[in-house]
């Protein structure tokens, strides 16, 4: 019997907002094209590290950004940031109540991301 997935609940407007009106939070998800640590953020955006790392956790917390573990090979993992949308929209509905959708890009399947993954722990190894 197939599983249906997870639903994933609306997020909150407020901290959403909060976070698209932060022009460095703004700046960071300009400038993520690909994941990125939080060091690496720091120096592409040229924002301090302490206000780095605030941002990228209101970027978290209003599911603007994806927080991951990058796997090296030195057993020194680092958590790694991906931008987790392509839109989002706001809407008013007919109750007059804000409603809030994030559109994300279409996961990977499961196999497809343990391909991924592979091919990563290959490529540092050699």
């Amino acid at each position: 019997m197939a599983r249906e997935p997870p639903v994933e609940e609306p997020p909150d407007l407020q901290p959403l907002l909060d976070a698209l009106d932060d022009a460095d939070a703004r700046t960071i998800i300009r400038t993520i094209d690909e994941s990125a640590t939080a060091n690496e953020v720091s120096e592409r955006c040229d924002i301090p590290l302490s206000t780095t790392y605030r941002k990228l956790d209101l970027l978290t917390e209003s599911g603007l950004l994806e927080e991951g573990t990058e796997i090296r090979s030195d057993g020194h993992h680092t958590t790694i940031y991906t931008v987790a949308f392509e839109e989002v929209r706001i809407a008013l509905t007919d109750s007059r109540e804000f409603a809030v959708e994030i559109g994300r890009a279409e996961e990977q399947r499961p196999d497809e991301r343990l391909a991924e993954i592979w091919t990563s722990v290959r490529e540092e190894t050699s």
